[in-house]
């Protein structure tokens, strides 16, 4: 067999879970949602950008290129037999154990072992070190991996001395440079280029931006204390070995089955054509059989804060589950809606028949007291937001929050709705967030209808170019002007928006959105439930002449939303916007990664259109994607709306 080292990322998947290794590395035998698509959560993150700023830092580093483990070990060690170097991704192999460190700097017997990670640091504000002590849960991953690191590298070099470092954004920092976010493009999926045509001393900027944070008392106590895994805990020098044996050899670890599976990305349904990695470990541990998981595990349990422990307890099946396994609470739900515990036992025990309203739960008391506070014409509206690695403009920070795209849909007295109007501004190096503004007051400033959202995103960014606004040392003429507005709309404003998802969280519940109220799950309970929305929307009236107008729907024969599968289901709409997009599609692209059906992969989107090296129709493609997708989310809005209303008889 292939020789098959235990690398950094997969040192890390093994504290997750040491079952993992045997699922890592099988991409057409297990479904790995986590690298599916590597490349696109990069450059939506921004990472590529971090690691070409980082390597800016130091001018006369050397990169160490190629993907044979052999050579590039080989090379690395070349390099290093020099008294001093600079190495970008230096391959260090140690039996079997193969480590690319992001840059060394090696001085004599003294090495720098760098970390360069896209995460957001703030050094005027650390997070390495949590408030009870210790460290944070969200540094540890990163200070094991580079204690891991760390550990090869001394292997290999053994009277070496070793300093470790993490180099991250620092948010408290402002660049005095315009375009820094568009230093650095990339053309395909490997090949970074640099535009420069200011001439920016990068070495300067990346001194300014990027904060090189010692980690060394964090690395010793990583290296010099057991590591807390998925099923023990043991010292580094142990179960480093035991890791890279099974990973080696195709050995599956014994799982330790527990409250982390939640969010393994090896899990998939029984009807993929791949393996699911995460039924193969219950099967394993529990003996359990596919039809098993039939009703939910404890998994599924919706906010449920308890379920390691009911997993220690060998409860395992949502069937299983008591009502004083939740704790205290009041069977009846009061004036303010459902709490998280009567919606959880919602979901454990079912409907009771007397708050059955045909399989569904809606709160109609507390719906007719809300929506009496409602004033029309009503306005939904959505946001597509993103938050860029490098700074747009001098002055700003890394990661400032970016909103590049909204939809706004209106509902009058009359029943009537249109979708009123959009913003998307998605030009490379354009700073939209200003422009948003001024387009989101033109579509809100002709009355005092109620404006409403799904969940608080939209009042955090807002808030975000509020802030942006009031601290730009070169604000637009209109600065006070959009100050004034937005802050009417925020929490404290006199317009104040409205949050449905909050809405959706007291006051419905349908079994199949498993206890979520993310507007994905609720919109397709409606449409299986509402008979108000099944006699409207199966008919093509969205986008239709003397229909409801949309801005991207257009055609004479009209949209229909609500369809069915062959047996009988309801087609999730966001599901149809794939289907849509087939048919818009050129002859010779069979399939087309430019279609949007969730914010990540809008996020993504805008990463590509601001990034990447694009024909002009694939970015018409990707735009026109981004417009109907936006466009969905608000009117997903209204028909939940409307279902809603008809419950309340209004």
């Amino acid at each position: 067999m292939k020789t098959r080292y235990l690398t950094k990322s997969r040192f890390k998947l093994a504290i997750e879970c040491p079952t993992k290794l045997y699922y890592s590395g099988k991409p057409d035998e297990y479904r790995d949602a986590m690298s599916e698509d590597a490349f696109m959560a990069m450059l939506a993150e921004g990472g590529y950008q971090v690691g070409e700023l980082a390597k800016a830092r130091y001018p006369l580093g050397i990169e160490v290129a190629g993907f044979n483990h052999q050579k590039v070990a080989q090379q690395t060690q070349e390099y290093l037999q020099q008294d001093q170097v600079v190495l970008f991704e230096p391959a260090i192999m140690v039996g079997s154990y193969f480590v690319r460190i992001d840059i060394l700097v090696k001085n004599g017997n003294h090495f720098e072992l760098i970390e360069v990670k896209a995460k957001s640091y703030d050094s005027m504000n650390p997070d390495i070190e949590s408030k009870r002590g210790g460290i944070s849960s969200s540094m540890l991953p990163y200070i094991q991996d580079v204690a891991f690191q760390k550990w090869v590298l001394q292997q290999a070099y053994p009277t070496a001395e070793i300093s470790t470092y993490l180099m991250m954004l620092d948010k408290a920092k402002t660049t005095d440079v315009n375009g820094v976010n568009q230093i650095f493009k990339i053309n395909g999926r490997s090949n970074i280029e640099v535009h420069n045509p200011k001439h920016v001393d990068l070495q300067q900027l990346a001194g300014t931006l990027l904060n090189k944070v010692s980690v060394d008392q964090y690395v010793e106590q990583v290296i010099s204390n057991p590591i807390v895994f998925s099923g023990g805990e043991d010292f580094i020098q142990n179960i480093a070995p035991t890791f890279a044996t099974a990973y080696q050899s195709n050995q599956r670890i014994a799982p330790a089955i527990g409250a982390q599976c939640g969010g393994c990305q090896y899990k998939t349904s029984f009807d993929d054509q791949l393996k699911s990695g995460f039924h193969e470990c219950w099967q394993q541990a529990l003996g359990w059989k596919p039809e098993d998981f039939d009703g939910g595990t404890v998994l599924d349990i919706w906010n449920f804060r308890k379920k390691q422990q009911l997993i220690d307890q060998g409860v395992h099946k949502i069937s299983q589950v008591q009502r004083d396994n939740l704790g205290e609470f009041d069977d009846e739900a009061g004036v303010e809606g459902l709490n998280r515990m009567q919606r959880q036992w919602l979901q454990i025990n079912g409907i009771p028949s007397e708050m059955n309203r045909g399989s569904y739960y809606f709160d109609q008391a507390l719906g007719q007291v809300e929506m009496s506070k409602w004033h029309y014409p009503y306005h939904l509206i959505d946001f597509e937001t993103s938050a860029v690695a490098l700074p747009f403009h001098a002055g700003m920070r890394p990661y400032e929050a970016v909103a590049f795209q909204f939809s706004h849909h209106v509902m009058e007295s009359d029943g009537s709705v249109r979708h009123a109007g959009e913003f998307l501004c998605v030009e490379p190096g354009v700073f939209p967030n200003y422009a948003f503004a001024r387009a989101l007051k033109a579509e809100l400033d002709q009355d005092c209808g109620t404006v409403f959202m799904w969940s608080h995103h939209e009042n955090t960014i807002l808030s975000a170019i509020v802030e942006q606004l009031a601290h730009d040392k070169n604000p637009p003429k209109d600065a006070e002007d959009l100050i004034k507005f937005l802050k009417t709309l925020i929490k404290g404003g006199e317009r104040v928006m409205f949050d449905l998802c909050t809405f959706a969280e007291k006051a419905f519940f349908y079994p199949d959105t498993k206890g979520s109220n993310s507007i994905k799950k609720v919109l397709p309970a409606m449409l299986k439930v509402s008979q108000k929305l099944i006699s409207t929307y199966s008919q093509p009236i969205y986008g239709k002449p003397n229909g409801i107008v949309s801005l991207n729907f257009a055609s004479a024969d009209g949209f229909t939303w609500l369809s069915k599968e062959a047996d009988g289901s309801v087609l999730d709409p966001y599901a149809k916007l794939k289907i849509h997009a087939s048919t818009l599609l050129p002859d010779n692209v069979a399939t087309d990664s430019s279609v949007i059906a969730d914010g990540g992969a809008a996020a993504t989107a805008y990463a590509r259109l601001q990034f990447e090296s694009l024909d002009g129709e694939t970015r018409s493609r990707i735009k026109a994607s981004l417009l109907r997708y936006c466009e969905l989310d608000t009117f997903a809005m209204v028909m939940i709306v409307q279902g809603w209303q008809a419950d309340c008889h209004l």
